[in-house]
This record gives C-alpha cells, sequence and structure tokens, in this order.
C-alpha cells in the first residue's frame, strides 16, 4: 500500500509516522511545499494523512476527495478546526463554554473598546497553538493596521490546560499561559468534567475525529471549563499516558481507512 503524507516539515511527528509505515512496509511519501503539485499524480496513493492546515494542502486534500482518494483528516473537518472563527462556533453549538471573541478593524476596537474589555488575546484566525499568539492588555497594543480583520478573545483567568486525546485514552497536563504544547508540562489525573467535554467534542464529530488535543481554562471565579484552542494533529510531544502516541495514531488511521475500504466495496453492485 501506497501512503502519502501531507505535511509542511518531514522531521518531528511527520517524520515518526513515515518511520512506522515504512517499517510496516508500506511505501510512504511526505509531500511539503517543495515538492507537492495538485494534479494527478497525487491518485498514484492509496491513501493519505493531511498532518497540515496550510490551505494549499487543504486544497490538495479537497482534490484527493474529488477524485475518491481516502484522505485522513477529512479536509472540512480540519478546516473547522484551523479556523477559530468555525472552531468557536462549533464549540458553540454544541454547548461547550468558550471565551466571547471579537472580529474588527484596529479602528473599530480603538473606537469602541474602553478599559473593561481587557485583557484580550490576540490570533490569527488561521491557525492553532500559541504561533501569532498576543496578550492585549489596552488599546495601545492593539497592531496599527487599519485595514486587516483582527480576532480577539477574551482573556480568561485560572488553570490552564492542555489536553490530548487519542482514541478513548485522555491525557491532561497543566500548560503555563499562552505557551504551546512544546513546553514541559506537569501531567495530572483527568478530571471527571474534562474527561466529559472531550466525549462531547469528539461525539459531534460523529468518529471522525480520532486524536487531538484542546486548550481548556478553568476559570478561577466559576470554576466552569472554557475552550480556548483546538487542534486536530498536535505534535503529542508532551504524552505522558503511556505507550508511543506515533503507534497509537497510525494504528487508528489504519483502521479508519479499512473501514473506508469496506464501506467502498458493500456499496460497489
Amino acid at each position: 500500500m501506497k501512503i502519502g503524507i501531507l505535511s509542511k516539515r518531514k522531521t518531528m511527528l511527520t517524520g515518526d509516522i513515515k518511520s512506522y509505515f515504512e517499517n510496516k512496509g508500506f511505501q510512504t511519501t511526505i509531500y511539503t511545499l517543495e515538492n507537492l503539485s495538485i494534479n494527478k499524480t497525487l491518485l498514484n496513493n492509496d491513501f493519505y494523512i493531511l498532518k497540515s492546515k496550510n490551505l494549499f494542502f487543504l486544497y490538495a486534500g479537497y482534490f484527493l476527495e474529488a477524485h475518491n482518494i481516502p484522505i485522513f483528516p477529512k479536509p472540512q473537518i480540519s478546516f473547522n478546526q484551523k479556523n477559530r472563527v468555525h472552531s468557536h462556533l462549533i464549540l458553540k453549538k454544541i454547548g461547550l463554554i468558550t471565551p466571547n471573541i471579537y472580529l474588527g478593524t484596529a479602528e473599530t476596537f480603538r473606537n469602541h473598546f474602553n478599559s473593561n474589555n481587557f485583557p484580550l488575546i490576540l490570533k490569527p484566525i488561521m491557525g492553532s497553538g500559541s504561533k501569532g499568539v498576543k496578550l492585549v492588555d489596552s488599546s495601545k497594543d492593539i497592531p496599527k493596521d487599519s485595514t486587516k480583520i483582527l480576532y480577539l478573545e477574551k482573556y480568561i483567568n485560572g488553570i490552564h490546560y492542555n489536553v490530548y486525546f487519542i482514541g478513548n485514552e485522555i491525557c491532561t497536563l497543566i500548560k503555563p499561559p499562552l505557551s504551546n504544547e512544546h513546553v514541559d508540562m506537569e501531567k495530572i489525573q483527568t478530571p471527571n468534567d474534562i474527561e466529559e467535554l472531550i466525549r462531547i467534542w469528539k461525539d459531534y464529530f460523529d468518529g471522525e475525529v480520532l486524536f487531538g488535543h484542546l486548550d481548556i481554562v478553568r476559570e478561577d471565579k466559576s470554576n466552569k471549563l472554557h475552550v480556548v484552542d483546538v487542534g486536530s494533529f498536535p505534535e503529542f510531544v508532551n504524552w505522558k499516558c503511556g505507550g508511543s502516541p506515533v503507534e497509537k495514531i497510525c494504528n487508528l488511521i489504519l483502521k479508519q481507512i479499512e473501514n473506508v475500504k469496506n464501506t467502498k466495496s458493500k456499496n460497489i453492485p
């Protein structure tokens, strides 16, 4: 079986996934921006893994879907998690708490915000993790570009968690505020309300989301859980719950692809 991986890089988790599949006897090719062309040559592989949510890779994913090549995760599901507006609306739709968000130009915010609105978090609309994330304590901290639409989110004071999940396993860690998953974190036993929150999130996607992570804050005042970020394909560098995350992820993907193939074969008259 030939496997393609759509990824920004060939190292880290992507490289580990490639090595795992190759050790299983699969021919595996990583496609980065340097060698990815969206054309019929992509149809030579049996299925794909969409590691990156960069728009070009998403376009490749949509192309593959149009030609009935299995790809996991599905491009639309990856986009819905990559786009912070979409993920915010999904979280609201399924009844999870998420901070208030504000969209507008810098000029709009400077004209209409007062001191009671702060602190805020400035985040890229398309993104995940801490890249491009900035604490905004006053209107002076808002970028001066008057044309770009900015995404601002109410900052929640409380305990910050990074919560991984792979299949039915949940790994909960305490993280420094505004940090990414690469900093050292303290593993804790997963509280019942976080376990229930993860279940609700996964159930919404009806078996299409097998792993990922949520950044969650337990607010000091209310003790309520606020989901402040979602990630469809983290690096799992802080997985501290036993076993190899690479092996777990790859086995789940293979099982998902097998299910897709079985469903297709049953539908053939």
